[in-house]
């Protein structure tokens, strides 16, 4: 079993910043894909952001150019730098984790409970 426990959500001005990080727990060693999506209620889940398993990164729609997603093998933690932050952002922020990545079929095998971002003025 692989626990994932997200932080760094919050409340943050139009044109602001967060940090989200994931931590991981357990056995992840056959777990090498990693990655970010959000969910808004009443819309699918989107993802945001991977890193596969080879260390290739993809960024998905508005998160181009400013989200940085990032790995830390030795902490067992990913990470988002999110930065010029508009409302269309606020959405729970979940962790994912699983063996190989795909963009055809469903990769994932556990998820985090989210982080919520708020962003407003």
């Amino acid at each position: 079993q692989v626990r994932l426990v997200e932080s760094g959500g919050g409340s943050v001005q139009p044109g602001g910043s967060l940090r989200l990080s994931c931590l991981a727990s357990g056995y992840t060693g056959d777990y090498k894909a990693w990655g970010w999506w959000r969910q808004i209620p009443g819309k699918e889940r989107e993802r945001v952001a991977a890193i596969d398993e080879n260390g290739l990164i993809t960024y998905r729609g508005t998160a181009k150019g400013r989200f940085t997603v990032s790995r830390d093998n030795a902490k067992n933690s990913l990470y988002l730098q999110m930065n010029d932050l508009n409302p269309e952002d606020t959405a729970l922020y979940l962790c994912a984790i699983g063996r190989v990545y795909s963009d055809y079929v469903p990769w994932v095998h556990y998820w985090g409970q989210g982080t919520q971002v708020t962003v407003s003025s």
